[in-house]
């Protein structure tokens, strides 16, 4: 299959050289018949590239009859608005993978993949499709979703077609039940994201909410802009989702995950995905996903990823890898990620036609697959030592292979990040003391976080926020339900601030909105000239002609009580796919990139002695 690929490309290039339009005669008669002069065409690239004549034909003859078709679509589209889409199906289709389907663009997306199923023999509720690497909304309009004529779309199933269950009549209920649990993963995954996306935007307390904090290279904290921390946690909790599903090669269900991390990505900085390795690395998985499904002439810009990739990498680590070797010491695990990369950009040019290209790409893969492969007895040895299998292959990568220096660059590695994890846990303490003594002082403890938050810890700076800014009070722990009603304050409170000197109707509507906190009343009055900000006087209006909840407004208890134990296995499930280890992504044994690099290096080399013979 690679080397037909690689075929066609050459045979591509070659026409566009030679400036030939297949479409037209001579190669094609009025009846849009092959004509005689193929044969002759046939010949002339077949002795160019040393292959068998009736080959090179039969390829020419596909790329014609692929012209003939784009040509009758076109005409067809302009005089009847009617689109063509090609149809990439699944990798078990053996033959006749990509397929043309006709449809009008003001359908929706789920009308589109019923024909797509109806068609091409799926069930419709188990397959998912895939246009301009993005995953096809069933509610949206082909047309409101950027789909156009002679786009493609790829089909990616999560169970078999029925013709497939019938000739195993036994697994059938098993595969329904397998698809079904697929699809529930699936929208567990989103909704436990969702929740964590929305508890990252709110200023939480980071000694309960530990695996929200975002770190760098050296393990430490990375303060992230509020506008673009959600953005950030869905973006990197899909990546860790799909990686999860790439390590179970679970790719239908992986590149879904994927393309949406991407996507959220994309509302982030461009300066703060310059900070840490996160966007280059998912721009490999996505493209090494499409080459697991057998798709990767899918992603049209596979290109631009995979140089997306390189100046990520380039801007991160630095040039020649010098600000990760300042960092970290050396650069041998991260050289994993460069090996997969130069990998991937051999395959694409072979896949283009370019076997030059692709082979100086394999071969930088090969010499790094050498210099990265560690010994299995090594890993051994250090695990009698005490270290995981991970801990162990990643030491050896970073200690070019010696296992006395592996074991040492462990246990280092194992205290830096054991007094990281203490002097976070410090700066953590500490913030937890400064929100209990804002909170002594009468404020929420979601006000003080947020305070806090914006005077990057200073107690004193967020006194005084919290002073400035007294609608702060109303961040209140419980949500906003709890606001929407203050009891009238008594006699005895209004007094204490007359005594002060306030005016006894100001005291009365600061002490309302305090919800009778003489402390919180009494400083806000003395801060802004013994009135109520306007804000906070319409607050205490409006809550004055506000009745009491009623006992009858709590109903539903157990129906919320269901949807928060749904709501927590939902999180728990993406939890339980973050890796313990935070160099995880680098840990691979490479066993599938060997072989893909043997194979395609033959592929390559086949076409080297061919030229040579030439």
């Amino acid at each position: 299959m690679a080397q037909k690929k690689y075929l066609q490309a050459k045979l591509t290039q070659f026409l566009r050289e030679d400036r030939i339009q297949l479409w037209k005669p001579p190669y094609t008669d009025e009846n849009k018949k092959v004509g005689l002069a193929l044969k002759d065409l046939a010949k002339k690239y077949s002795d160019k590239l040393e292959c068998c004549e009736n080959e090179v034909e039969k390829i020419i003859e596909e790329i014609r009859c692929k012209a003939v078709e784009r040509g009758t679509g076109n005409e067809h589209y302009k005089a009847t608005g009617i689109a063509t889409i090609e149809v990439f199906l699944p990798p078990r289709v053996k033959k006749d993978r990509k397929n043309l389907l006709e449809t009008r663009l003001h359908v929706t997306g789920r009308e589109l993949r019923s024909k797509i199923a109806e068609t091409f023999g799926f069930q419709e509720n188990y397959i998912k499709i895939v246009i301009n690497k993005k995953q096809l909304q069933l509610g949206k309009t082909l047309e409101e979703q950027g789909v156009t004529h002679n786009v493609k779309a790829m089909v990616l199933e999560l169970k078999q077609s029925e013709e497939d269950v019938r000739k195993n009549s036994q697994v059938e209920e098993e595969e329904q039940n397998e698809a079904r649990l697929k699809e529930k993963r699936i929208q567990r995954t989103k909704r436990g994201l969702e929740i964590l996306a929305e508890r990252a935007e709110m200023v939480v307390d980071p000694e309960t909410t530990p695996y929200l904090d975002i770190a760098n290279q050296t393990g430490r904290s990375i303060r992230i802009p509020p506008s673009e921390r959600k953005a950030l946690m869905l973006a990197m909790g899909y990546h860790e989702k799909g990686r999860a599903f790439l390590k179970r090669k679970e790719y239908g269900i992986a590149l879904p995950c994927l393309l949406d991390a991407d996507r959220y990505f994309c509302e982030c900085c461009r300066e703060l995905l310059d900070t840490v390795d996160n966007y280059a690395v998912l721009q490999l998985d996505i493209a090494w996903c499409y080459f697991r499904l057998g798709q990767l002439e899918c992603l049209d810009d596979a290109e631009k990823k995979l140089n997306m990739a390189q100046k990520c990498f380039k801007n991160c680590y630095g040039e020649n890898h010098q600000r990760l070797v300042h960092i970290k010491g050396n650069c041998g695990k991260e050289k994993v990620l460069f090996l997969r990369l130069y990998l991937l950009q051999g395959i694409r040019n072979y896949h283009s036609g370019n076997g030059e290209e692709a082979y100086e790409y394999l071969n930088k893969a090969c010499q790094l697959f050498k210099e990265l492969y560690i010994d299995p007895s090594k890993v051994h040895s250090l695990m009698q030592l005490g270290f995981s299998a991970q801990e162990a292959r990643l030491g050896l990568r970073a200690c070019d292979g010696n296992v006395d220096h592996a074991a040492a660059h462990i246990t280092n590695r194992r205290e830096k990040l054991d007094q990281i994890r203490k002097e976070e846990k410090e700066k953590k303490r500490r913030r937890l003391e400064n929100i209990n003594y804002l909170k002594g002082m009468g404020y929420s403890a979601r006000a003080a976080k947020q305070a806090l938050h914006q005077a990057s810890g200073n107690l004193e700076e967020s006194l005084q926020i919290l002073l400035s800014h007294p609608q702060m009070w109303w961040l209140n722990d419980s949500g906003p339900e709890t606001n929407s009603h203050q009891e009238s304050p008594s006699q005895e409170t209004i007094d204490q601030l007359v005594y002060m000197g306030f005016d006894a109707a100001a005291a009365e509507a600061a002490l309302r909105v305090f919800r009778g906190n003489v402390q919180l009343a009494a400083q806000t009055l003395a801060h802004n000239g013994g009135n109520l900000p306007p804000d906070l006087r319409l607050s205490a209006e409006d809550s004055s002609a506000t009745p009491p909840t009623s006992p009858s407004d709590s109903a539903g208890t157990s129906s919320a009580s269901t949807d928060e134990d749904m709501e927590t296995e939902a999180v728990n499930e993406i939890l339980e796919d973050i890796p313990e280890h935070e160099e995880d992504y680098l840990d691979s044994t490479l066993e599938d990139e060997e072989i893909i690099i043997a194979e395609y290096l033959s592929y390559v080399e086949s076409i080297k002695t061919a030229t040579k013979r030439n």
